[in-house]
């Protein structure tokens, strides 16, 4: 009986070790990013208001984790929402990145809502990123979407990662005609590591056909002491539109003083379909020319927060019945904290 009891108990923990050794998880997981934002215009600001305002920037939850199903083969997934904290909406949770997929020797294969590959091929170089200076404030294609198939390729040779995604076109259609988009995908090529620490590069070349745009891209990014240097050009066409057409782009620059990280950037475009040109204007005009100067700085107090804060100055005009009109300026002070759990 003894026995048969210690045999027993030999298997059961014997069972869970190696249940342990082929599951990485569930991991719950959150970041709640929360600042004070004084805006002239509020066309760059979350949710859209003027003044002083608290602006909760990309607050989320989620749970990820992976399980080996053989050897090579391994099921991966992810399930992120956001939280709207300080939102008056009264939807207080919006979907994110949520998505179930298989990894293996030759890729990984992800379906359901994922950021675009195109999206995702600015790496690092968003210094401002969730925020009201974030590039989307100037660019287009930074889309997350749903109903969606996302491939990554291993290593080629150790240095180039190919990646794609591509949309079921029958569940998006032009909300104004209800003609369905075709041909909705994007795909890049990385090299380097974005994050800077495996290689002090990062560099990337991207495509995109999704959200009624055509667009393509190219970032660079690289790690000189204590210095970052980054870059990012972009074509964006619209593709019911051809006189909407231009060019986008950003330089920056940032420096670890101390552990303190001082960070500035200029930004330029021209193709009008960025948040602050759609945001500051209803007068359909031609000819945007929108730029952004921004300057901050952020600081980990414990290593799961950061408090940070900026200064972002946007300016622009267009033409409307052939007349240069000026945009109005719109002058953002922010100062936030957030913190990763």
């Amino acid at each position: 009986m003894k026995k048969t009891l210690i045999s027993a108990s030999v298997a059961s923990v014997l069972t869970l070790a190696s249940f342990g050794a082929l599951a990485d998880g569930p991991n719950f997981y959150g970041r709640l990013d929360l600042s004070v934002t004084n805006s002239d215009t509020g066309a760059t600001t979350q949710e859209g208001k003027e003044g002083t305002v608290l602006e909760t920037n990309f607050s989320h939850v989620g749970v990820k984790g992976s399980e080996t199903l053989a050897k090579g083969y391994d099921i991966i997934y992810q399930m992120e929402f956001q939280v709207e904290n300080t939102s008056t909406n009264s939807d207080v949770f919006k979907a994110r990145n949520t998505f179930l997929g298989l990894r293996t020797n030759g890729g990984t294969v992800l379906v359901g809502r994922n950021d675009s590959v195109f999206k995702q091929s600015e790496g690092g170089v968003d210094l401002f990123g969730n925020s009201n200076a974030d590039i989307d404030r100037l660019i287009g294609g930074q889309i997350r979407a749903a109903d969606g198939i996302w491939y990554y390729s291993p290593k080629i040779a150790g240095l180039v990662t190919l990646n794609a995604t591509y949309l079921m076109e029958d569940n998006y259609t032009n909300d104004a005609n209800k003609i369905s988009y075709e041909d909705q995908y994007a795909l890049s090529a990385t090299i380097g590591d974005k994050k800077l620490k495996a290689q002090s590069y990062y560099a990337a070349i991207a495509y995109n056909t999704i959200g009624g745009i055509d667009a393509y891209r190219a970032v660079g990014q690289v790690k000189l002491g204590d210095f970052k240097l980054g870059g990012l050009f972009q074509n964006t066409e619209s593709q019911t539109d051809p006189d909407q057409e231009g060019n986008s782009y950003f330089v920056n620059v940032s420096y670890n003083l101390n552990g303190v990280n001082l960070k500035a950037e200029y930004g330029k475009d021209d193709a009008g379909f960025g948040k602050y040109y759609k945001n500051i204007t209803d007068i359909e005009g031609t000819d945007s020319n929108v730029q952004v100067i921004t300057i901050g700085a952020d600081y980990k107090v414990a290593k799961s927060t950061l408090v940070y804060g900026h200064y972002a100055m946007y300016e622009g005009d267009h033409k409307v019945g052939g007349m240069k009109i000026d945009l109005e300026d719109d002058n953002i002070f922010t100062v936030g904290v957030r913190y990763n759990f």
